[in-house]
């Protein structure tokens, strides 16, 4: 596996979990080891469901930007989330701190997230002069609504993570509000609000 993402098992819960200093940011290392760990607890028939988590003192807070102005590198964020979201698996993104341009572009690919109250959420690329390019115009708007999803969209703001609605999906016809625990080796704190997207096909 990568050096800056793991995938430990446990019980049925596969854990992916993000640790590349300070602020997990989106570098090609972090997208092929999530690419990798994704497909690999996918492969598993122990594992029935995934954790997306990150540790530290936040979630995936963006791009890397050493990697601006030079030629990409693979894998492409699209083919990523495009293999979390087809996942035949649940995938749940466990969030604190900030969860910020591809940060959130990730957690909203993945069928369910849950939060802390605290966590920061939003799509800043415009205060750049640039617009999301891993999807998450499409995602959010399912997520949170069309009102909210533009003002975080046009507006670049983030917003906390009391604020994310909870929201029903038809498919699953179950409502957004959960709590759960993390099993790690970090402290155990209870991630207090979801809000899934969509039921895994």
């Amino acid at each position: 596996m990568s050096e800056v993402v793991k995938l430990e098992r446990h019980d049925v819960i596969g854990i992916v979990t993000v640790n590349n200093p300070p602020v997990n940011a989106l570098s090609a290392a972090v997208r092929g080891g999530i690419l990798e760990c994704m497909k690999a607890a996918i492969a598993d028939p122990q594992i029935k469901a995934i954790v997306l988590t990150c540790a530290g003192r936040t979630f995936i807070a963006g791009a890397d930007i050493t990697e601006f102005g030079k030629p990409p590198k693979p894998p492409g964020l699209v083919e990523v989330l495009t293999e979390m979201e087809n996942s035949p698996k649940p995938i749940v993104a466990a969030i604190h701190g900030t969860a910020l341009g591809g940060g959130l572009e990730v957690a909203l690919a993945c069928h369910y997230r849950v939060a802390v109250k605290e966590a920061r959420l939003g799509l800043p690329e415009v205060k750049l002069g640039l617009l999301p390019g891993a999807g998450g115009t499409q995602r959010l708007p399912r997520a949170v609504g069309p009102e909210l999803a533009v003002k975080m969209i046009v507006g670049g703001d983030p917003i906390s993570g009391s604020r994310s609605p909870s929201r029903c999906w038809p498919r699953s016809g179950r409502c957004a509000s959960c709590a759960m625990t993390i099993p790690s080796s970090r402290p155990r704190r209870p991630i207090v609000r979801s809000s899934p997207m969509r039921s895994p096909p």
